[in-house]
């Protein structure tokens, strides 16, 4: 596919810059998909006038963001674009479907487990009682994105394993009856720890963004509690702030 690319060489916006941001939205747009040949940097560099050094640097960019790949034998290849999550109560399988991502879901636990200290004080139950533990792995495209860890209290619905590959945990919630109204979220990074890296194909030590979220029914009664890790290579949290006036 022919792009339509230009510079601004009047810009102070560098020229690199400038040839990927519009490479990296043309892949955010579905206009490169996952899988498509990027071309030759050659003929990119002489069709916009510009030198071979500054199409490759544009080029090595959106490879560090792990948008593209450099294939031996047979070029360099878009493999994905990021997920832009807005911070809103959303499921994650639903954002993934929603940017055109092909989710897909491994179920690593689902086992009934004693309540820590930190679960029981997140789903107002009695620390040691009994709840619902599912560990799962997000994969987009193929590739780990994410891995999550729900608690629930028990009895709230049916946890079929089955169920939780082929969908999001929020749709069987709302399947189930359930109306989710409001979360407290936070937000952090950290690195990777060796059991973590080996699940999301990182190094150890990999930075990962962190989400923790507790999530509430119309009743106001805690329903599920998540401990979340992401690829920031692949997942991004989008913000939208308003001035008070």
């Amino acid at each position: 596919m022919r792009l339509e690319l230009s510079v601004d060489r009047s810009s102070p916006v560098p020229l690199y810059f400038q040839l990927s941001q519009q490479l990296e939205a043309a892949i955010e747009h579905g206009t490169l998909t996952p899988g498509s040949l990027l071309g030759n940097e050659i003929e990119l560099a002489a069709r916009l006038g510009l030198s071979r050094p500054t199409v490759r640097q544009a080029i090595q960019s959106l490879v560090d963001k792990g948008l593209l790949v450099r294939r031996r034998g047979v070029g360099t290849q878009v493999v994905h674009s990021q997920v832009k999550r807005p911070l809103e109560l959303s499921s994650l399988f639903d954002d993934l479907e929603a940017a055109g991502q092909r989710p897909a879901t491994r179920v690593l636990v689902n086992a009934v487990v004693p309540a820590t200290a930190e679960v029981a004080a997140a789903l107002a139950v009695p620390e040691g009682s009994e709840v619902h533990r599912v560990e799962r792995l997000r994969l987009a495209h193929g590739e780990p994105m994410a891995y999550l860890c729900n608690h629930l209290p028990p009895g709230l619905l049916d946890l079929d394993t089955a169920q939780l590959e082929a969908t999001g945990l929020y749709r069987m919630m709302r399947s189930a009856g359930l109306t989710l109204h409001s979360a407290r979220q936070s937000i952090g990074a950290r690195a990777a720890t060796a059991a973590e890296a080996e699940r999301l194909t990182e190094p150890e030590g990999a930075p990962l963004l962190t989400m923790r979220r507790t999530t509430f029914d119309d009743t106001g009664r805690a329903v599920e509690f998540g401990d979340h890790i992401y690829r920031p290579s692949r997942y991004a949290f989008e913000f939208q702030l308003l001035v008070r006036p």
